[in-house]
């Protein structure tokens, strides 16, 4: 079987403090920790030894908070992406941590989803993390919030990054009519597929992969069909994938984040982004390997840094 399994955890604490997030400089006690790494521990285990079951595996990290400062996050990274087995690694992050550990990852499997957060970091500093992965050869995605306030902040990191890195933007929907088409043409000249987001999609009772071969997957080993859809349909290590992998008809009135809305299949949504649909990397962003692929890298790292270096 191939499947994708989203994986949570008990991790609620967070390095920033974006207003608008309830984990924002949250900080998780001891036991909350430990009980997150034995959970992790516990996920990694059961995916190694589904090779031997004949399952092709991807696994998206969306941690309540950041995940990456702690080390089982990236241990579990390294070690999933080194699994023959499993196709893809991703993990969803603010791209604060230091990066030389990603130097073990097999880049061939590895991603991110990297957020951008005015306000919370330098686009400096964080330029310099882009670059630091472009010249690693592994695949990012960067994006952020379409907040009307950070236009001009997300225009400016648009301008910074390579041209073949896809930068999305999130559409801001807690108000109504909230953008005016001057705004929309703003951001669909910085993320060309903004209107993909901006929409949202009737779904009820509509198919959706979730629940046949995409799940949720919480850090007891709850399984749920969608993350939006609270019910639980199983344990992932009492009732393996085939236990809990059937046709489920969608039970929300409407999907309007990407990580659910991707998995509708009358979307055709990998059409748009190819191979980094998990990871949402558009086709804008990919590039040759090989030693040319590695000069361009560096090359483009190296005007990276300088942009970042004179802004």
């Amino acid at each position: 079987m191939k499947a994708t399994l989203y994986y949570r955890g008990s991790l609620t604490s967070c390095n920033y403090d974006c207003p608008y997030c309830p984990f924002s400089k949250n900080k998780d006690s001891a036991a909350t920790l430990a009980k997150d790494k034995a959970y992790i521990g516990k996920f990694v285990d059961w995916v190694r030894r589904q090779g031997e079951e004949g399952h092709r595996l991807s696994v998206f990290f969306n941690p309540y908070g950041e995940g990456l400062v702690h080390r089982w996050y990236r241990a579990a990274m390294i070690e999933l992406s080194r699994m023959e087995h499993v196709d893809k690694v991703a993990i969803q992050t603010n791209l604060s941590v230091k990066l030389d550990w990603t130097a073990d990852l097999n880049p061939q499997k590895a991603a991110f989803w990297a957020t951008y957060h005015p306000g919370q970091t330098e686009e400096a500093a964080f330029l310099r993390q882009c670059g630091e992965l472009y010249r690693r050869g592994i695949r990012f995605s960067v994006g952020s919030v379409g907040l009307k306030s950070a236009f001009q902040a997300l225009r400016s990191l648009r301008k910074a990054l390579p041209p073949d890195a896809y930068m999305w933007v999130n559409a801001y929907k807690d108000r109504p009519d909230y953008y005016a088409q001057d705004d929309l043409e703003l951001l669909q000249s910085i993320d060309p597929h903004f209107m993909l987001n901006a929409a949202d999609y009737e779904s009820l009772g509509r198919p959706c992969k979730a629940g046949c071969d995409v799940f949720y997957v919480q850090g007891d080993g709850r399984v749920k069909r969608c993350y939006k859809d609270r019910q639980i349909i199983g344990n992932l290590y009492r009732d393996g994938l085939e236990g809990l992998s059937r046709q489920r008809a969608c039970r929300m009135a409407c999907c309007d984040c990407y990580i659910g809305y991707i998995h509708m299949p009358e979307l055709k949504l990998d059409s748009v982004y190819g191979n980094g649909l998990l990871e949402r990397i558009a086709p804008m962003a990919e590039r040759e390997g090989g030693d040319e692929g590695a000069a361009e890298a560096a090359s483009l790292c190296d005007m990276v840094d300088r942009t970042a270096q004179f802004r």
